[in-house]
């Protein structure tokens, strides 16, 4: 179950990245399930992760490898390596020495990364067995195939590409991402891979990704569970030959803006495939008095249980909404100045039902794929906007036989 059509754009290869996916069998015998990046020498890499306290082993591993020059990336599904202990730690180190020695590099170039069950110990054997076929099935295509193998429960794979032209060159960005659930801010259970061909020093370039993750990832929500292994990462390879730095403030825009629209479009793509999902639902919170109380009122819509089982039903039942926006801890609101809409119906101005309000014209709404709810604080200028789902019965189905 997912909203919208859900077909993967062409994927421009980006030069000096390739790509081999194997098959480990880690949950299912001969599923590809360990994915496996390399990037030329020379290649710089940034990357926001997790703010779980229980972050996983190769979260930890990954961050603290991040400043070491990485020339792999490593991905396994299956098993996320999570609550785990130092005994995860071990199991995820083994993985990035068994590479290191197949590929001559020191272990601090290898970045790992896990998704999948947690508190289950990581099949070392199964992919240290599984390497020599990933390394052997290097492609600069190996985009889609990623796709898919970086997946657990999402329905379909999720991908995203674009180009720009600069001074006579092609910039390329093309990345991946997984998630279905345990999607919430900080990050929002997902992974995320986005290379570009252009040259961005690694100061600019974790920059350039903070503001864009947070104009995207961090404003997606499924269920409100924060992952332990989220991680995205944006790899510059520099083969372009176009440099993006502070000195071009044109490139610098065009370069940042193109970031921000693939990391967009993967992340909407995780929304419109959230386990069980039938809607993609947008939350905006106009003229409040601040970004943090903007996304305090978006976000307490975004996860009541109330209104996304509402939102399921397609039951136009604006009282849920109103009720969220009631609690959710802004001082002094001002009822009467407050008002709601879902589309272009306005539900609710004046502290109550708005007069030319019609059940039909809500329920016109609600039956869409996309909704929009509106909410018009009136109490300053910030606007803010995130993306979320309903809830349905296969969302209780997925996650009650995830283990099986």
């Amino acid at each position: 179950m997912a909203v919208g059509p859900g077909t993967l754009p062409p994927l421009h290869p980006v030069k000096g990245m390739r790509i081999g996916i194997a098959s480990a069998g880690i949950k299912k015998p001969g599923r590809k399930d360990l994915v496996l990046m390399e990037l030329c020498e020379g290649a710089t890499v940034a990357g926001v992760f997790t703010l779980n306290a229980f972050c996983a082993a190769p979260v930890q591993i990954a961050k603290r490898h991040l400043a070491s020059a990485p020339r792999y990336l490593l991905t396994n599904t299956g098993n996320a390596n999570a609550g785990t202990g130092s005994e995860g730690m071990r199991d995820a180190t083994r993985c990035c020495e068994a590479l290191a020695q197949l590929v001559s590099l020191p272990i601090e170039r290898i970045l790992p990364f896990s998704t999948g069950v947690i508190g289950e110990k990581l099949p070392v054997e199964k992919i240290e067995k599984a390497l020599p076929a990933a390394l052997a099935a290097l492609d600069e295509n190996g985009w889609e195939d990623a796709a898919s193998g970086i997946m657990t429960t999402d329905t379909r794979p999720k991908a995203a590409s674009s180009q720009f032209e600069f001074g006579g060159k092609t910039v390329t960005l093309t990345g991946i991402s997984k998630g279905a659930g345990m999607i919430m801010p900080n990050m929002a259970t997902m992974l995320a891979y986005i290379g570009t061909d252009a040259a961005v020093a690694a100061p600019l370039l974790q920059r350039i990704l903070g503001v864009a993750a947070d104009k995207s990832f961090n404003r997606i929500t499924i269920d409100g569970d924060t992952s332990t292994n989220d991680s995205c990462m944006l790899v510059a390879t520099g083969q372009s030959g176009v440099v993006v730095d502070e000195q071009n403030s044109d490139l610098l825009a065009q370069f940042t803006a193109a970031v921000e629209s693939v990391l967009l479009e993967l992340s909407h793509a995780i929304v419109r495939d959230g386990e069980g999902a039938t809607k993609f639902v947008t939350v905006q919170v106009e003229g409040a008095r601040s970004s943090a109380e903007a996304l305090q009122t978006a976000y307490t819509i975004a996860h009541s249980p109330l209104v996304k089982t509402a939102l399921f039903a397609s039951d136009p039942n604006w009282g849920r909404i109103l009720a969220a926006v009631g609690r959710a801890g802004i001082e002094n609101l001002d009822l009467d100045a407050l008002r709601l809409y879902l589309g272009d119906v306005c539900i609710v101005e004046n502290g109550g039902r708005s007069p030319g309000y019609t059940e039909a014209a809500g329920q016109r709404v609600m039956q869409q794929e996309n909704i929009l709810i509106r909410v018009l604080l009136a109490r300053g200028e910030a606007t803010e906007t995130v993306w979320t789902t309903d809830f349905s019965e296969e969302y209780v189905r997925i996650n009650a036989d995830y283990r099986s």
